[in-house]
């Protein structure tokens, strides 16, 4: 194996061991052995192309030109020329993918599902990373930078994840680099020979081939990586982690039995938005109820109760076993009417979601899968990959309905919960809390100041509802809301919550579903736009109590409302006893599905489709390659000649098509060829070269290069004894070519690159290897008879 090729192995070992770091972020890792067959092609394309020799940028450019066909092919085969070529519709399809991916990124919880647009980002990177490792470390021969983009690869899938493993994912990462540092070590050795450190004479021609005690600079080499390894892996330990990331919610728990693990979330409400501006509104989950009335049945997902100032975010929190039943709600005392309700629901196969939506508060959850039990916000997160995706699951819970009187007379909270739930960074902008002052001047107690918030957003304030708002970013967002007057259910609940903590009122933010739509058959449908956010205040003896500021949205709980009534809805009648199985959600009339809902808050089918694609109704590997073999054979036939050409050159110039100056002068006769002056061997070398002179109007160094060449052969062919061969025969070669390309024209000198005249000579030693193989047949044909 020569060093270069030596190289490229290890530039793909490296780059794929990097791209390991990313096998925890999606579900399903079949992704990376494509990775790894599309990777392991394109390198086979940059070696053909060293061998040849192609110019560094050309085989770059081959390069790349081979992984968009083969991107093409795995991701938008429908939509390009012949299935392989990419056109613009191909182009299109990559656009709308490549969008879609990166709205996935920040939606998905860790694992992810592997849809298709999420695999092109992997795969993409894969090869993009492995281009320029294999551009630095081997075509441009400097192997140390080409660490840059390993380390880039590498530090997307460990920032992104946070599982107990990713030291052998940086191991495998670092043993590839090493490895690629040590081939191109080698391989300068061997080319080289330098030997420093008192090395004797030898030694690195005993090196290059593998044998003998490592040397010096080896040994040296060694140390230095296995001390930066060891660093690298000592560093992290002392040095503080950064908390969250763009993909963190994800459950790290055991599985069952382990009664431990830790759950961390980013904000889940970056698709709330896109959800609500959909204009269709697909379903997402379909429930019964025994509820007298469904208007206070908020399908909560989980609870955000990390204020930064600038957003709320769930905290990290430890996860159990889910119990049996679950824990009395916190702060729910007995005094307090509740109303026990039953609840049976079934999500639609396209929404994936790592929580469970839940009544709250619920006591008791049956639902089939692998689920753990965050305690604090009382939530089920899917744990292993779990989603909601086509889970059917029943709840009893408590509908709770305490009056105004208890919540105006509830007691102080715990310590430690109002230390916990009141707590307002420093660099909150000043009005907010100012602001809440000024609307709760007059209230006598956490209750009254509740409502009166409440009734500033949602009516008395001026505040309109509108979806189109940009959410915003930065501790001003807030301030700006507050002065601008509109938005949606995630500025009103964010901003009330927050005004309530600068009261001293306990506070976070819940995010789930309003109760939905009932329907005609005694079932309630929540679709996209039923996505919402409210705040959730603590009151002493009721727990955690739902309020809702955004106008238009939802239903003001009845204890917030003087004199409300409470009309039961006699159209959504109790579930069937014993029924456990909820009814099939209905397909929607367009089959169509824009990419912003193929997310949180999904598209029924959508992710089941791309997961089954995968499964059954993928590339096949034979039909995959026999697809590739065309496509580079369909890329490579126009360019044969050229590659032919140049091969032909570099074998001839370097001494391996014969005796160098009979090699240098055939080269020479058919470089003059390729620009319009054909061969004639009827002449001498010497009237062969005056008529190559004379047509070219060559003058100077190239004509005595020309000269020099045909008395080289003439000695070579003639001579009783032939002078030595000379390397300068190959000088003299790029000198005369030089000079017939500066006397040829545009047309000409693009001719004898793109279709050179003299590659005819592929024609004819076809049909010399076809006459000889049919003379052989021929001869023994009749032997066979005779005999």
């Amino acid at each position: 194996m020569s060093g270069r090729v030596r190289l490229a192995v290890c530039g793909v070992l490296a780059t794929l061991g990097a791209a390991c770091a990313m096998l925890p972020l999606v579900v399903r890792t079949v992704w990376i052995l494509q990775a790894a067959l599309l990777l392991c092609v394109q390198t086979a394309v940059g070696v053909a192309a060293r061998r040849v020799p192609l110019a560094r940028w050309l085989t770059v450019a081959a390069q790349a030109l081979v992984a968009l066909l083969l991107l093409t092919l795995v991701f938008a085969r429908e939509r390009a020329l012949g299935g392989v070529l990419p056109g613009p519709d191909a182009f299109e399809e990559f656009g709308r993918l490549l969008r879609q991916g990166v709205s996935d990124v920040g939606q998905y919880a860790i694992p992810a599902p592997a849809t298709p647009a999420i695999r092109l980002l992997l795969i993409g990177g894969v090869l993009l990373v492995g281009l320029v490792v294999d551009a630095l470390a081997v075509t441009f021969r400097g192997a140390a930078p080409a660490g840059l983009p390993l380390l880039a690869l590498y530090s997307v899938g460990a920032g992104l994840s946070k599982g107990s493993a990713d030291w052998l994912w940086f191991l495998a990462a670092a043993a590839g680099y090493l490895l690629l540092l040590l081939a191109e070590g080698r391989d300068r050795l061997a080319r080289w020979g330098r030997v420093f450190g008192g090395a004797p004479p030898g030694a690195a021609a005993g090196l290059a081939a593998g044998g003998g005690p490592a040397l010096a600079p080896v040994r040296t080499g060694r140390r230095i990586g296995a001390l930066a390894l060891g660093l690298a892996l000592a560093l992290p330990v002392a040095l503080p982690s950064i908390d969250g990331g763009l993909l963190a919610a994800r459950g790290t728990g055991e599985g069952p039995g382990s009664g431990g693990g830790t759950i961390s979330a980013v904000n889940p409400l970056v698709s709330l938005q896109n959800s609500l501006n959909q204009p269709e509104n697909r379903e997402l989950l379909r429930y019964r109820t025994s509820a007298p009335s469904v208007q206070d049945l908020y399908l909560r997902i989980v609870a955000l109760d990390r204020f930064d100032g600038a957003s709320w975010r769930a905290s990290e929190r430890r996860i159990t076993d889910v119990p049996d039943p679950l824990p009395t709600p916190a702060g729910l005392a007995a005094g307090v009417r509740t109303t026990r309700i039953g609840v049976s629901v079934a999500a639609s196969d396209g929404y994936g979601q790592n929580y469970l939506p839940l009544p709250y508060p619920a006591e008791r959850v049956r639902v089939p899968g692998q689920w753990r039990y965050e305690p604090e916000g009382r939530a089920l997160v899917g744990d292993h990959g779990q989603t909601t995706r086509g889970v059917r699951y029943q709840v009893s819970g408590l509908l709770v309905e305490p009056t105004s009187a208890q919540l105006a007379a509830a007691p102080a909270p715990p310590e430690q919960l109002l230390r916990e739930y009141t707590r307002v960074p420093s660099v909150m902008p000043k009005v907010v809390a100012d602001t809440a002052r000024k609307v709760t001047a007059g209230a006598t107690d956490s209750y009254q100041q509740a409502v009166k918030l409440q009734d500033w957003f949602a009516a008395s304030g001026g505040f309109r509802y509108d979806t189109e708002v940009r959410s915003g970013s930065g501790p001003d967002a807030m301030a700006r809301f507050l002065e601008e007057k509109q938005g949606f259910c995630v500025h009103f609940s964010f901003a009330m919550a927050a005004m309530a903590r600068t009261l001293g009122i306990p506070a976070r933010v819940a995010v789930g579903f309003t109760p939905g739509t009932p329907q005609p058959d005694g079932t309630v449908s929540v679709g996209t736009k039923d996505a919402h956010a409210w705040p959730e205040l603590y009151f002493e003896g009721a727990g955690w109590t739902r309020f809702e500021p955004t106008p238009s949205r939802g239903t003001p709980p009845e204890y917030t409302v003087a004199q409300a009534p409470s009309a039961p809805d006699p159209g959504v009648p109790a579930p069937e006893p014993g029924r456990t199985r909820a009814p099939q959600p209905a397909p929607s009339a367009n089959g169509g599905c824009p990419p912003e809902l193929k997310k949180l808050d999904g598209c029924p089918g959508a992710v089941q489709r791309a997961e089954t694609a995968e499964v059954s109704g993928g590339t096949s590997p034979l039909a995959l390659a026999g697809v590739l073999v065309a496509a580079l054979a369909a890329l490579l036939l126009p360019a044969l000649p050229h590659l032919w050409r140049r091969r032909a050159r570099a074998r001839r110039l370097d001494g391996r098509a014969g005796p160098r100056p009979l090699a240098a002068w055939r080269e020479l006769t058919d470089s003059a060829w390729d620009y319009g002056i054909p061969p004639d061997d009827s002449l001498t070398p010497r009237m062969a070269a005056a008529r190559i002179v004379r047509d070219a109007r060559l003058a100077g160094p190239p004509a005595e290069a020309v000269g020099r060449l045909a008395t080289a052969v003439e000695q070579a062919l003639y001579a009783p004894s032939p002078p030595p061969a000379e390397a300068a025969a190959g000088a003299d070669v790029e000198a005369a070519r030089a000079g017939l390309r500066a006397s040829a024209g545009r047309w000409a000198r693009m001719r004898a690159v793109v279709a050179p005249r003299s590659a005819v000579r592929i024609v004819w030693a076809c049909g010399t290897a076809r006459a000889r193989a049919g003379a052989r047949l021929r001869r023994a044909v009749p032997e066979r008879r005779t005999g």
